[in-house]
Protein backbone atom coordinates (compact mmCIF):
# COMPACT_ATOMS: atom_id res chain seq x y z
CA UNK A 1 0.00 0.00 0.00
CA UNK A 2 1.76 3.18 -1.17
CA UNK A 3 2.24 6.02 1.27
CA UNK A 4 0.73 8.40 -1.33
CA UNK A 5 -2.69 6.84 -0.72
CA UNK A 6 -2.71 7.86 2.95
CA UNK A 7 -4.52 11.19 3.47
CA UNK A 8 -2.23 13.67 5.21
CA UNK A 9 -4.54 16.69 5.47
CA UNK A 10 -7.94 17.12 7.07
CA UNK A 11 -9.57 18.20 3.80
CA UNK A 12 -8.14 15.21 1.89
CA UNK A 13 -9.41 12.81 4.50
CA UNK A 14 -12.83 14.48 4.64
CA UNK A 15 -13.20 14.08 0.87
CA UNK A 16 -12.01 10.44 1.01
CA UNK A 17 -14.40 9.59 3.84
CA UNK A 18 -17.38 11.27 2.12
CA UNK A 19 -16.65 9.37 -1.10
CA UNK A 20 -16.29 6.10 0.82
CA UNK A 21 -19.45 6.75 2.88
CA UNK A 22 -21.54 7.42 -0.24
CA UNK A 23 -20.17 4.41 -2.09
CA UNK A 24 -20.87 1.89 0.70
CA UNK A 25 -24.11 3.55 1.85
CA UNK A 26 -22.74 3.96 5.38
CA UNK A 27 -26.01 5.09 7.09
CA UNK A 28 -27.79 1.95 5.83
CA UNK A 29 -24.92 -0.28 6.98
CA UNK A 30 -24.94 1.38 10.43
CA UNK A 31 -28.63 0.66 10.90
CA UNK A 32 -28.16 -2.97 9.88
CA UNK A 33 -25.27 -3.25 12.37
CA UNK A 34 -27.59 -2.04 15.16
CA UNK A 35 -26.07 1.42 15.47
CA UNK A 36 -29.19 3.36 16.43
CA UNK A 37 -28.52 6.84 17.81
CA UNK A 38 -31.68 8.92 18.30
CA UNK A 39 -30.16 12.18 19.53
CA UNK A 40 -26.90 14.07 19.75
CA UNK A 41 -24.09 13.89 17.22
CA UNK A 42 -24.80 11.52 14.28
CA UNK A 43 -22.72 8.36 14.23
CA UNK A 44 -21.13 9.02 10.77
CA UNK A 45 -19.64 12.24 12.18
CA UNK A 46 -18.27 10.37 15.19
CA UNK A 47 -16.78 7.66 12.95
CA UNK A 48 -15.18 10.26 10.69
CA UNK A 49 -13.55 11.94 13.69
CA UNK A 50 -12.39 8.59 15.12
CA UNK A 51 -10.92 7.57 11.76
CA UNK A 52 -9.18 10.94 11.43
CA UNK A 53 -7.48 10.36 14.79
CA UNK A 54 -6.22 7.02 13.50
CA UNK A 55 -4.86 8.49 10.25
CA UNK A 56 -3.14 11.30 12.15
CA UNK A 57 -1.82 8.81 14.75
CA UNK A 58 -3.49 10.45 17.72
CA UNK A 59 -5.09 8.69 20.63
CA UNK A 60 -8.64 9.70 21.53
CA UNK A 61 -7.24 11.52 24.57
CA UNK A 62 -4.76 13.61 22.54
CA UNK A 63 -7.07 14.44 19.63
CA UNK A 64 -9.24 17.56 19.58
CA UNK A 65 -13.02 17.30 19.30
CA UNK A 66 -15.06 20.43 18.55
CA UNK A 67 -18.79 19.69 18.28
CA UNK A 68 -18.93 16.89 20.86
CA UNK A 69 -17.04 15.58 23.85
CA UNK A 70 -14.49 12.78 23.73
CA UNK A 71 -16.69 10.82 26.09
CA UNK A 72 -19.34 10.72 23.37
CA UNK A 73 -16.84 9.11 20.97
CA UNK A 74 -15.72 6.59 23.61
CA UNK A 75 -19.33 5.68 24.38
CA UNK A 76 -19.90 5.05 20.67
CA UNK A 77 -17.02 2.58 20.60
CA UNK A 78 -17.91 0.90 23.90
CA UNK A 79 -21.58 0.31 23.07
CA UNK A 80 -22.11 -3.47 23.57
CA UNK A 81 -25.12 -3.48 21.23
CA UNK A 82 -23.14 -2.52 18.11
CA UNK A 83 -22.32 -5.45 15.85
CA UNK A 84 -18.90 -4.29 14.63
CA UNK A 85 -18.17 -7.52 12.77
CA UNK A 86 -21.35 -7.23 10.72
CA UNK A 87 -20.62 -3.58 9.97
CA UNK A 88 -17.19 -4.43 8.56
CA UNK A 89 -18.68 -7.22 6.44
CA UNK A 90 -21.48 -5.02 5.05
CA UNK A 91 -18.99 -2.33 4.01
CA UNK A 92 -16.67 -4.89 2.40
CA UNK A 93 -19.54 -6.46 0.42
CA UNK A 94 -20.43 -3.03 -1.01
CA UNK A 95 -16.81 -2.42 -2.01
CA UNK A 96 -16.52 -5.87 -3.59
CA UNK A 97 -19.62 -5.20 -5.68
CA UNK A 98 -18.05 -1.92 -6.79
CA UNK A 99 -14.71 -3.55 -7.65
CA UNK A 100 -16.47 -6.32 -9.61
CA UNK A 101 -17.33 -3.80 -12.34
CA UNK A 102 -13.62 -3.43 -13.14
CA UNK A 103 -12.53 -7.06 -12.72
CA UNK A 104 -12.34 -9.71 -15.44
CA UNK A 105 -15.07 -12.29 -14.81
CA UNK A 106 -12.55 -15.08 -15.46
CA UNK A 107 -10.33 -13.99 -12.57
CA UNK A 108 -10.53 -16.28 -9.55
CA UNK A 109 -11.66 -14.74 -6.27
CA UNK A 110 -10.22 -15.96 -2.98
CA UNK A 111 -10.72 -15.58 0.75
CA UNK A 112 -7.52 -15.19 2.77
CA UNK A 113 -7.29 -16.24 6.40
CA UNK A 114 -4.58 -15.29 8.89
CA UNK A 115 -4.01 -13.93 12.38
CA UNK A 116 -1.62 -11.45 13.96
CA UNK A 117 -0.56 -10.54 17.48
CA UNK A 118 -2.35 -7.64 19.20
CA UNK A 119 0.05 -6.72 22.03
CA UNK A 120 -0.98 -5.16 25.36
CA UNK A 121 2.16 -5.81 27.39
CA UNK A 122 1.67 -3.04 29.98
CA UNK A 123 -2.01 -3.51 30.66
CA UNK A 124 -3.65 -5.39 33.52
CA UNK A 125 -7.29 -4.24 33.54
CA UNK A 126 -8.10 -4.77 29.85
CA UNK A 127 -11.12 -7.03 29.48
CA UNK A 128 -10.39 -10.59 28.22
CA UNK A 129 -6.65 -9.88 28.18
CA UNK A 130 -4.67 -13.12 28.01
CA UNK A 131 -1.24 -14.58 27.47
CA UNK A 132 -1.18 -15.57 23.78
CA UNK A 133 1.46 -17.48 21.88
CA UNK A 134 3.49 -15.78 19.15
CA UNK A 135 4.22 -18.43 16.49
CA UNK A 136 7.08 -16.44 14.94
CA UNK A 137 9.09 -15.83 18.12
CA UNK A 138 7.84 -18.94 19.97
CA UNK A 139 7.10 -16.98 23.15
CA UNK A 140 4.02 -15.78 25.03
CA UNK A 141 2.88 -12.14 25.08
CA UNK A 142 0.03 -10.38 26.82
CA UNK A 143 -2.65 -9.35 24.36
CA UNK A 144 -4.95 -10.96 21.79
CA UNK A 145 -4.76 -12.85 18.52
CA UNK A 146 -6.49 -10.85 15.77
CA UNK A 147 -8.04 -13.40 13.43
CA UNK A 148 -8.83 -11.75 10.09
CA UNK A 149 -10.57 -12.93 6.93
CA UNK A 150 -10.02 -10.96 3.72
CA UNK A 151 -11.06 -11.06 0.07
CA UNK A 152 -8.84 -10.71 -2.97
CA UNK A 153 -9.26 -10.61 -6.75
CA UNK A 154 -5.50 -10.60 -7.25
CA UNK A 155 -5.28 -6.80 -7.38
CA UNK A 156 -7.28 -5.48 -4.42
CA UNK A 157 -7.37 -6.89 -0.88
CA UNK A 158 -10.30 -6.04 1.40
CA UNK A 159 -10.67 -7.27 5.02
CA UNK A 160 -14.22 -8.57 5.50
CA UNK A 161 -14.38 -10.13 8.98
CA UNK A 162 -12.38 -10.27 12.18
CA UNK A 163 -12.38 -11.83 15.65
CA UNK A 164 -10.30 -10.63 18.60
CA UNK A 165 -9.23 -13.92 20.18
CA UNK A 166 -8.48 -14.41 23.88
CA UNK A 167 -7.90 -17.69 25.76
CA UNK A 168 -10.17 -20.20 27.48
CA UNK A 169 -7.32 -21.53 29.62
CA UNK A 170 -7.58 -20.01 33.14
CA UNK A 171 -3.78 -20.14 33.47
CA UNK A 172 -3.41 -17.75 30.52
CA UNK A 173 -6.21 -15.35 31.49
CA UNK A 174 -4.86 -12.01 32.75
CA UNK A 175 -7.56 -9.36 32.37
CA UNK A 176 -11.09 -8.97 33.65
CA UNK A 177 -13.62 -11.58 32.51
CA UNK A 178 -17.13 -10.18 32.96
CA UNK A 179 -20.36 -12.17 32.72
CA UNK A 180 -23.21 -11.16 30.39
CA UNK A 181 -26.63 -12.50 29.55
CA UNK A 182 -25.99 -15.34 27.11
CA UNK A 183 -28.73 -14.03 24.79
CA UNK A 184 -26.97 -10.74 24.15
CA UNK A 185 -24.55 -9.86 21.38
CA UNK A 186 -21.89 -8.90 23.94
CA UNK A 187 -21.99 -12.39 25.48
CA UNK A 188 -21.80 -14.14 22.10
CA UNK A 189 -18.85 -11.96 21.11
CA UNK A 190 -16.96 -12.85 24.28
CA UNK A 191 -17.79 -16.54 23.93
CA UNK A 192 -16.40 -16.51 20.40
CA UNK A 193 -13.15 -14.99 21.68
CA UNK A 194 -12.56 -18.03 23.89
CA UNK A 195 -13.25 -20.77 21.35
CA UNK A 196 -10.65 -22.61 19.29
CA UNK A 197 -9.07 -20.54 16.54
CA UNK A 198 -9.81 -22.99 13.71
CA UNK A 199 -13.49 -23.23 14.70
CA UNK A 200 -13.80 -19.43 14.71
CA UNK A 201 -12.01 -19.30 11.35
CA UNK A 202 -14.74 -21.49 9.86
CA UNK A 203 -17.36 -19.21 11.45
CA UNK A 204 -15.79 -16.24 9.66
CA UNK A 205 -15.92 -18.12 6.35
CA UNK A 206 -19.60 -18.99 7.00
CA UNK A 207 -20.36 -15.32 7.68
CA UNK A 208 -18.65 -14.26 4.45
CA UNK A 209 -20.55 -16.85 2.41
CA UNK A 210 -23.81 -15.86 4.11
CA UNK A 211 -23.17 -12.23 3.17
CA UNK A 212 -23.06 -13.18 -0.50
CA UNK A 213 -19.31 -13.31 -1.18
CA UNK A 214 -18.81 -15.95 -3.88
CA UNK A 215 -15.10 -16.67 -3.61
CA UNK A 216 -14.47 -20.38 -4.20
CA UNK A 217 -10.94 -20.55 -2.73
CA UNK A 218 -9.70 -20.07 0.84
CA UNK A 219 -5.97 -19.41 1.35
CA UNK A 220 -4.18 -19.96 4.68
CA UNK A 221 -0.74 -20.67 6.08
CA UNK A 222 0.57 -23.79 7.78
CA UNK A 223 -0.93 -22.89 11.18
CA UNK A 224 -4.48 -23.43 9.85
CA UNK A 225 -3.66 -26.23 7.40
CA UNK A 226 -5.03 -29.62 8.44
CA UNK A 227 -7.10 -32.41 6.83
CA UNK A 228 -10.03 -31.34 9.02
CA UNK A 229 -9.88 -27.75 7.69
CA UNK A 230 -9.76 -28.97 4.07
CA UNK A 231 -12.73 -31.28 4.71
CA UNK A 232 -14.83 -28.61 6.44
CA UNK A 233 -14.24 -26.18 3.60
CA UNK A 234 -15.27 -28.82 1.07
CA UNK A 235 -18.56 -29.26 2.95
CA UNK A 236 -19.13 -25.53 2.41
CA UNK A 237 -18.37 -25.78 -1.31
CA UNK A 238 -14.98 -24.08 -0.95
CA UNK A 239 -11.51 -25.26 -1.96
CA UNK A 240 -8.68 -24.77 0.50
CA UNK A 241 -5.13 -23.92 -0.56
CA UNK A 242 -2.60 -24.02 2.25
CA UNK A 243 0.97 -24.81 3.18
CA UNK A 244 1.46 -28.18 4.86
CA UNK A 245 3.64 -28.71 7.90
CA UNK A 246 6.50 -31.17 7.64
CA UNK A 247 5.02 -33.12 10.51
CA UNK A 248 5.17 -36.82 11.22
CA UNK A 249 1.79 -36.58 12.99
CA UNK A 250 -0.19 -36.12 9.76
CA UNK A 251 -0.42 -39.14 7.45
CA UNK A 252 -1.92 -39.77 4.03
CA UNK A 253 -1.89 -42.58 1.47
CA UNK A 254 0.11 -42.50 -1.73
CA UNK A 255 0.05 -45.48 -4.10
CA UNK A 256 -1.36 -47.72 -1.40
CA UNK A 257 1.23 -46.80 1.24
CA UNK A 258 0.75 -44.63 4.31
CA UNK A 259 3.37 -41.92 4.74
CA UNK A 260 4.01 -38.33 5.82
CA UNK A 261 5.32 -35.35 3.84
CA UNK A 262 9.02 -35.99 4.48
CA UNK A 263 8.76 -39.67 3.60
CA UNK A 264 6.96 -38.86 0.34
CA UNK A 265 9.55 -36.24 -0.62
CA UNK A 266 12.43 -38.66 -0.04
CA UNK A 267 10.66 -41.32 -2.09
CA UNK A 268 10.09 -38.93 -4.99
CA UNK A 269 13.75 -37.91 -4.94
CA UNK A 270 14.90 -41.53 -4.95
CA UNK A 271 12.60 -42.31 -7.88
CA UNK A 272 14.49 -39.66 -9.91
CA UNK A 273 11.32 -38.06 -11.21
CA UNK A 274 12.18 -35.09 -13.44
CA UNK A 275 11.60 -31.72 -11.75
CA UNK A 276 9.90 -28.79 -13.48
CA UNK A 277 11.04 -25.21 -13.98
CA UNK A 278 8.71 -23.70 -11.37
CA UNK A 279 8.18 -26.63 -8.99
CA UNK A 280 9.69 -29.97 -8.03
CA UNK A 281 6.91 -32.57 -7.81
CA UNK A 282 3.12 -32.58 -7.83
CA UNK A 283 1.55 -35.88 -6.65
CA UNK A 284 -2.06 -36.47 -5.59
CA UNK A 285 -2.46 -38.12 -2.18
CA UNK A 286 -5.49 -39.26 -0.19
CA UNK A 287 -6.39 -38.21 3.37
CA UNK A 288 -8.77 -40.21 5.54
CA UNK A 289 -11.02 -37.76 7.44
CA UNK A 290 -13.59 -39.40 9.69
CA UNK A 291 -13.85 -42.40 7.39
CA UNK A 292 -14.17 -40.31 4.21
CA UNK A 293 -11.40 -40.35 1.60
CA UNK A 294 -10.35 -36.87 0.43
CA UNK A 295 -7.89 -36.43 -2.49
CA UNK A 296 -5.43 -33.55 -2.09
CA UNK A 297 -2.95 -32.33 -4.68
CA UNK A 298 0.49 -31.53 -3.26
CA UNK A 299 3.06 -29.24 -4.87
CA UNK A 300 6.67 -29.34 -3.71
CA UNK A 301 8.53 -26.07 -4.40
CA UNK A 302 12.03 -24.88 -3.53
CA UNK A 303 12.12 -22.54 -0.55
CA UNK A 304 13.32 -19.11 -1.64
CA UNK A 305 16.85 -18.44 -0.44
CA UNK A 306 17.31 -22.06 0.67
CA UNK A 307 18.03 -24.23 -2.41
CA UNK A 308 18.37 -27.39 -0.31
CA UNK A 309 15.03 -26.90 1.46
CA UNK A 310 11.45 -27.14 0.17
CA UNK A 311 7.87 -26.08 0.91
CA UNK A 312 4.71 -28.09 0.35
CA UNK A 313 1.42 -26.60 -0.85
CA UNK A 314 -1.81 -28.55 -0.85
CA UNK A 315 -5.30 -28.08 -2.29
CA UNK A 316 -8.50 -30.06 -2.64
CA UNK A 317 -8.97 -28.58 -6.16
CA UNK A 318 -6.98 -31.39 -7.77
CA UNK A 319 -7.48 -30.30 -11.41
CA UNK A 320 -5.56 -27.06 -10.89
CA UNK A 321 -2.18 -26.89 -12.60
CA UNK A 322 0.70 -26.76 -10.08
CA UNK A 323 1.77 -23.34 -11.34
CA UNK A 324 -1.80 -22.07 -10.82
CA UNK A 325 -1.70 -23.36 -7.25
CA UNK A 326 1.56 -21.50 -6.63
CA UNK A 327 0.16 -18.29 -8.13
CA UNK A 328 -3.04 -18.54 -6.08
CA UNK A 329 -1.17 -19.16 -2.83
CA UNK A 330 1.10 -16.17 -3.58
CA UNK A 331 -1.97 -13.94 -3.05
CA UNK A 332 -1.89 -14.87 0.63
CA UNK A 333 0.91 -12.34 1.02
CA UNK A 334 -1.66 -9.57 0.57
CA UNK A 335 -3.00 -10.10 4.09
CA UNK A 336 0.54 -9.75 5.43
CA UNK A 337 0.66 -6.39 3.64
CA UNK A 338 -2.59 -5.45 5.38
CA UNK A 339 -1.14 -6.26 8.81
CA UNK A 340 1.99 -4.24 8.04
CA UNK A 341 -0.01 -1.16 6.97
CA UNK A 342 -2.41 -1.52 9.91
CA UNK A 343 0.42 -1.70 12.46
CA UNK A 344 2.60 1.06 10.97
CA UNK A 345 -0.03 3.60 9.92
CA UNK A 346 -3.47 2.68 11.34
CA UNK A 347 -2.80 2.34 15.07
CA UNK A 348 -3.52 -1.41 14.99
CA UNK A 349 -2.68 -2.06 18.64
CA UNK A 350 -2.04 1.56 19.70
CA UNK A 351 -5.15 2.22 21.76
CA UNK A 352 -5.89 2.84 25.44
CA UNK A 353 -9.38 1.31 25.36
CA UNK A 354 -9.91 -1.34 28.02
CA UNK A 355 -13.44 -2.56 27.22
CA UNK A 356 -13.61 -5.60 24.94
CA UNK A 357 -16.50 -4.03 23.03
CA UNK A 358 -14.41 -0.88 22.59
CA UNK A 359 -11.45 -2.92 21.33
CA UNK A 360 -13.71 -4.58 18.75
CA UNK A 361 -14.89 -1.11 17.74
CA UNK A 362 -11.31 0.09 17.41
CA UNK A 363 -10.44 -2.93 15.27
CA UNK A 364 -13.45 -2.24 13.05
CA UNK A 365 -12.16 1.32 12.54
CA UNK A 366 -8.74 -0.05 11.55
CA UNK A 367 -10.38 -2.26 8.93
CA UNK A 368 -12.51 0.67 7.69
CA UNK A 369 -9.39 2.81 7.41
CA UNK A 370 -7.73 0.14 5.28
CA UNK A 371 -10.88 -0.07 3.13
CA UNK A 372 -10.55 3.65 2.39
CA UNK A 373 -6.89 3.20 1.41
CA UNK A 374 -7.65 0.15 -0.75
CA UNK A 375 -10.42 2.06 -2.52
CA UNK A 376 -8.11 5.00 -3.19
CA UNK A 377 -5.39 2.70 -4.49
CA UNK A 378 -7.77 0.93 -6.89
CA UNK A 379 -9.23 4.17 -8.19
CA UNK A 380 -5.79 5.75 -8.66
CA UNK A 381 -4.40 2.78 -10.60
CA UNK A 382 -7.42 1.53 -12.58
CA UNK A 383 -8.68 4.04 -15.18
CA UNK A 384 -11.91 2.08 -15.56
CA UNK A 385 -13.06 3.49 -12.21
CA UNK A 386 -13.78 6.72 -14.12
CA UNK A 387 -16.90 4.95 -15.34
CA UNK A 388 -18.45 6.48 -18.47
CA UNK A 389 -15.59 8.96 -18.82
CA UNK A 390 -13.14 6.09 -19.35
CA UNK A 391 -15.18 4.68 -22.22
CA UNK A 392 -15.58 8.14 -23.74
CA UNK A 393 -11.80 8.54 -23.62
CA UNK A 394 -11.28 5.20 -25.35
CA UNK A 395 -13.98 5.69 -27.98
CA UNK A 396 -12.60 6.73 -31.45
CA UNK A 397 -13.81 9.97 -32.99
CA UNK A 398 -16.49 9.20 -35.64
CA UNK A 399 -15.06 9.85 -39.12
CA UNK A 400 -18.31 11.17 -40.67
CA UNK A 401 -18.53 13.90 -38.00
CA UNK A 402 -14.95 14.91 -38.73
CA UNK A 403 -15.70 15.05 -42.47
CA UNK A 404 -18.69 17.29 -41.86
CA UNK A 405 -16.58 19.58 -39.69
CA UNK A 406 -13.90 19.77 -42.43
CA UNK A 407 -16.53 20.58 -45.07
CA UNK A 408 -17.87 23.37 -42.87
CA UNK A 409 -14.33 24.71 -42.41
CA UNK A 410 -13.68 24.83 -46.17
CA UNK A 411 -16.98 26.60 -46.87
CA UNK A 412 -16.22 29.13 -44.14
CA UNK A 413 -12.78 29.84 -45.57
CA UNK A 414 -14.30 30.28 -49.05
CA UNK A 415 -16.74 32.84 -47.68
CA UNK A 416 -13.95 34.76 -45.94
CA UNK A 417 -11.85 34.77 -49.16
CA UNK A 418 -14.71 36.13 -51.27
CA UNK A 419 -15.39 38.80 -48.65
CA UNK A 420 -11.80 40.05 -48.99
CA UNK A 421 -11.78 39.83 -52.82
CA UNK A 422 -9.24 36.97 -52.92
CA UNK A 423 -8.75 35.38 -56.32
CA UNK A 424 -11.04 32.38 -56.79
CA UNK A 425 -8.40 30.63 -58.90
CA UNK A 426 -5.79 30.99 -56.15
CA UNK A 427 -8.27 29.73 -53.54
CA UNK A 428 -9.16 26.66 -55.62
CA UNK A 429 -5.46 25.84 -56.06
CA UNK A 430 -4.94 25.97 -52.28
CA UNK A 431 -7.94 23.70 -51.63
CA UNK A 432 -6.85 21.24 -54.35
CA UNK A 433 -3.39 20.91 -52.81
CA UNK A 434 -4.92 20.51 -49.34
CA UNK A 435 -7.31 17.75 -50.49
CA UNK A 436 -4.47 15.88 -52.24
CA UNK A 437 -2.63 15.75 -48.90
CA UNK A 438 -5.61 14.11 -47.15
CA UNK A 439 -6.00 10.30 -46.77
CA UNK A 440 -8.08 8.69 -49.51
CA UNK A 441 -10.79 7.41 -47.12
CA UNK A 442 -11.24 10.91 -45.70
CA UNK A 443 -11.48 12.41 -49.23
CA UNK A 444 -14.20 9.85 -50.00
CA UNK A 445 -16.17 10.76 -46.85
CA UNK A 446 -15.68 14.47 -47.63
CA UNK A 447 -17.28 13.94 -51.04
CA UNK A 448 -20.29 12.27 -49.36
CA UNK A 449 -20.63 15.14 -46.89
CA UNK A 450 -20.78 17.61 -49.80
Amino acid sequence: MPMSNIPHSTSDFHYSFKHFSKLVQLPVALRRANVLKTKGTPVPILLEWLLSTIFHRYSIFRATATDFSKKTARNCLNDPRTNWQRLVTLLAVRLIQYVHHFTDSRRRQALILDDSLFKREFSKKTELLARVFDHDKQVYFKGFRTLTLGWSDGNTFLPIRFALMSSSNPKNQVGIFKKFDCRTLAARRRAQAQRKMNDVALELVDAAVGAGIKARYVLFDSWFTSPHMFAELLKRGRYGIGMLKKSKKVYFRYRGRQMDVKTLYNQLRRSKWPTKAHYLYSPIVTFDVEGQLMPVKLVFVIKRGHPNDYLVLGTTKTNLHPQEIIQMYARRWQIEGYFKVAKQYLQFDKTQIQSYDGLCGHMALVLMGYDILALAQRENQDDRTFGGIFFEYSRPLPEISFANALDWLMKTLTGIAKKHDMSETLLNMIFDEFIKALPSNLVRLLGKAQ
